[in-house]
């Protein structure tokens, strides 16, 4: 069994990736408002992109009722910093 600590919140904050991944969620998930997508209703995932110039975090909604289902997925590309969205994709 692996042990689990208990962070503290000033522990959280000094891990740059959390931050970051936190942000780009904050911003990814005021966009996906916007666009009409309620992120508490979707099946959310988050990934890196590659390093480089446009290296970011894709945040991916899509409907958790997914089996048979094609479509209306909702793609928001945000900064490394999390700071802005770089690319909204309906697919």
């Amino acid at each position: 069994m692996i042990a689990v600590s208990t962070l503290t919140l000033e522990e959280i904050q000094e891990d740059r990736m959390v931050m970051s991944v936190a942000r780009a969620l904050a911003v990814a998930n005021e966009a996906a408002l916007a666009e009409g997508i309620v992120p508490a209703d979707s099946l959310v995932t988050i990934s890196e992109e590659p390093a480089g110039e446009e290296a970011g975090w894709r945040i991916h909604y899509g409907p958790r009722d997914y089996i048979r289902r094609r479509g209306g997925d909702l793609i928001i590309l945000v900064d490394e910093l999390g700071r802005e969205v770089r690319q909204i994709i309906w697919g």
